[in-house]
Parts: structure tokens; sequence; C-alpha cells
């Protein structure tokens, strides 16, 4: 018996080290090579998108995918090693596969990843061409991995059709370093049956601060991104022109007080351009962090003071330049201003203020939920507040036509009811006098 087996040991070691099956063979486990944290991204170009996912260990990127889903088409990209600076030094592989020539208002359907393992089957929808359509987004910042109040009817709303990208204006995870990464590996996979179907679209917080931005450069792939990491970037979408800056190169200069003064170009550069194709995409919509104005009781942050950094750096330049909406985020609650400049408000009517607003529209969305809670409101409310609440919850912005924007907030504290919505009407858009 005991010659027997040691007989059966040899075969098997044999058969081993002569193997050429690779499932028996390889050292990999297929845990290591399965595709996870899926998300889509616009390029700027309407016809492209970016498909972007982590494995543990493989080097291949790939994406199958078609109007059906025998997934006739193939698609194939780059991949990176991304070492996190955390203490343990945690390593994965960030892909990128762009799908270009993509008909216009088709339904896809793809799955990413490689011969050794395959994500699960999405779907998307791809841009309809020219102006003449009206994009819907689902709008907010400061969402974490804990606490994440409106995570599962953001999920649900955008896999029922709801939004055609989300506005994700800063501080992901809190944060996507902590653990060596973990919390930024369990936040991507969180957001990923949001992202996977729509494009994600994103502009840097205080909380992606570590180790250079280095989680934020690495797991998300915007325009530009490689001139700019997914620092600042712009793309146009229906009627409406975008622009992600960044306001963490104002408060962060140990990384560089050059990128100052290179984002500050590149801005007026791309609002320079941006006014001369007004007749195509009239909307100049910004997104942003932290914000020029607020009303929360922190008083050391910057939006309380009247010398701040933010309206310091940006808020001539918007004005200059006919910016219609700013969007941002950074406090967790959420606060719609009346048209603002230079801390007087500038409405279009006493009856009508959003009616040809005289100064850009303000909006702060970062209550959707994380682990820091809600922000408090100081009981005293600026002149420049509109409305604001307390509540968790998260906003939806439609891009109706040339010249309705509408916007609304939804409460999750009273399950998903509109708390708060505004229509801004320009008859004309264009620098402000």
């Amino acid at each position: 018996m005991e010659a027997l087996m040691k007989r059966s040991i040899v075969a098997i070691l044999l058969f081993f080290m002569n193997c050429n099956i690779p499932s028996l063979c390889s050292d990999e486990d297929i845990s290591e090579v399965q595709p996870e944290q899926i998300h889509l991204s616009f390029t700027g170009n309407p016809t492209e998108l970016m498909v972007t996912w982590s494995t543990e260990n493989t080097t291949l990127a790939v994406v199958e995918y078609g109007q059906d889903r025998k997934l006739t088409l193939t698609a194939k990209g780059s991949t990176t090693k991304f070492i996190n600076g955390g203490i343990q030094k945690s390593t994965q592989y960030i892909h990128r596969v762009k799908l270009t020539g993509l008909e216009p208002d088709k339904t896809y359907f793809y799955h990413c990843g490689s011969p050794d393992g395959w994500s699960e089957m999405f779907w998307f929808q791809s841009q309809p061409t020219g102006n003449k359509w009206s994009p819907k987004f689902a709008v907010y910042g400061d969402l974490g991995n804990v606490n994440s109040r409106s995570m599962g009817r953001l999920q649900h709303e955008t896999q029922s059709g709801y939004y055609d990208a989300v506005l994700h204006v800063g501080d992901f995870a809190y944060d996507l370093d902590s653990r060596n990464g973990k919390v930024g590996d369990e936040f991507m996979r969180q957001i990923e049956p949001i992202a996977a179907y729509i494009p994600y679209m994103t502009c840097v917080g205080n909380h992606e601060e570590r180790y250079n931005f280095s989680n934020y450069k690495n797991r998300f792939t915007m325009p530009n991104y490689e001139k700019t990491e997914n620092l600042w970037y712009s793309w146009n979408i229906g009627p409406a022109h975008i622009i992600a800056f960044s306001t963490e190169v104002i408060f962060f200069q140990d990384y560089g007080k050059f990128l100052i003064d290179e984002q500050m170009k590149w801005l007026e550069q791309d609002l320079q351009e941006a006014n001369k194709n007004r007749e195509e995409q009239p909307w100049i919509i910004t997104i942003g962090h932290r914000p020029m104005y607020c009303s929360t009781i922190i008083l050391s942050t910057d939006c309380h003071k009247r010398e701040s950094l933010i309206k310091a750096a940006f808020e001539d330049l918007f004005y200059k330049y006919g910016v219609d909406l700013e969007i941002y985020g950074h406090e967790h609650a959420y606060e719609r201003l009346f048209p603002v400049y230079n801390r007087t408000v500038y409405n279009g009517s006493t009856d009508n203020p959003y009616t040809d607003p005289k100064a850009p529209v303000h909006i702060i969305t970062g209550s959707p939920g994380n682990k820091e809670l809600i922000t408090p409101l100081s009981v005293k409310k600026m002149e420049w507040d509109a409305f604001r609440s307390m509540d968790y919850g998260y906003s939806r912005m439609h891009v109706l036509n040339e010249t309705h924007l509408y916007f609304e907030q939804v409460s999750d504290n009273q399950d998903g009811k509109v708390i708060d919505k505004v229509m801004i009407i320009k008859n004309a858009h264009g620098p402000y006098n």
C-alpha cells in the first residue's frame, strides 16, 4: 500500500512538471485576474467611451462589445501597474480600453477582461450626435464607502435609465488610499452598479491628496488624462460645455506651484474657446470641489472667508467668461445660491431671479453620505442663500435645451422626495456686464 502511494505521488508530481494545461499549471489564481471596479468615462469624442477596470495580476486588457449579446466587436487597450503609497505597498493593475466608432444613440452590450477571466455583461447607451438633445445627470460630491446613504437609490435609478452620466465633484470613499487602498477598492466596487452603465465623470477633492493624489490619478480616466492626470479637463455634451477643475492645487502647493499657473492658463484658453462655440454649446458649467461661498458652521473653512482663496483664484475668471452654473461639494450639506458675484446678489429680477441672471449660479451638493456625517448649517442665512438643507441626498440636473436648465435636490431622509428645484433660464449666454 505504501509503495502504491509513493508511485501515485511521483506520478502527480511528474504530471504537474510537464503539464500543458494553463488552468492547472499557472501560478495565478483566478481571483487575481478577475476584472472588478469597472467604470465608464467620456473621452471628449462623442463616438467614443473609455472602459477602465482593475485586476490584481494580469496585463491583458480587452473589451468585447456589440449591439447585441453576441459581442462581435473587440477592442484592446493598455495596462499600468499601480502601487498604493501606504505602509503595505499593495499592487493592482489598471486597465484602460477605448471603444471607438460607436454609432450614435445605440444600446451596446459589453464585458471586459481577457481570456484569463471576464466580467459580467453590462450595457450602455452611446451618445446622440449634435446638441439637440437633453442630457440628464446625477450630481453629488463627498460620497463615502461608509454611511453612503444615497448609494442604493443612485444604483437603482441609474439602471432604470434616469441618467446619461454622473458628475462626482470630489471626495471619494473616505479615502481611496485608506487601509492600503482597500477602502478605495471597496468604494469602486460599490459604484460599479452605476459607473459600469453610464460615464462616471469626476473632479478631485481634498480627500484624494495622499501620495500626490495618486489613487485619484490612477483609478479614473478622464478626458485629457495623458496630459493632466484627471486634474482638469472639459468636454461637450448636448448643449453644454462642462469644465472640471482642481481647487486642490491652491491648497497643496508642495506638489508643485507650477500646477496653479498651468491650470489657470488652460482654464482661460478653454473658456475662450467655449465662448466662441456658444451657438453649439451655450451652457458653460463648471465642477470643482471647494466652493466659493457657504453657510455651514465651520467658520475656518475657506468658503466662509471674505478673502477666500477659491474666490480669489477663480471668481473673476468665471464671471468674465460668462459661466452659467458652478457646482461644488466639500460642505456636507445642500445649498442653492442666488446668482452671485463678489458677495453681491445679481438676480435676473425680483420675481424671477433665475431668468437671465446677471452672475453665475452656485450650488453645493455634498450630502450623499460618508463617515463624517452632515455638516450643520449656521442659523443665519447669508443674503445669497436661496435654499439650504441638512438632509442626506443628491442632485439631478437636466440640460433641457439652449435656454432652459433644470436642477433639483433629492432627500434620502424623506424617501426620495424632491425638496428643492429651480429652472435656470438664459435667453442669451455670454460674459456678464
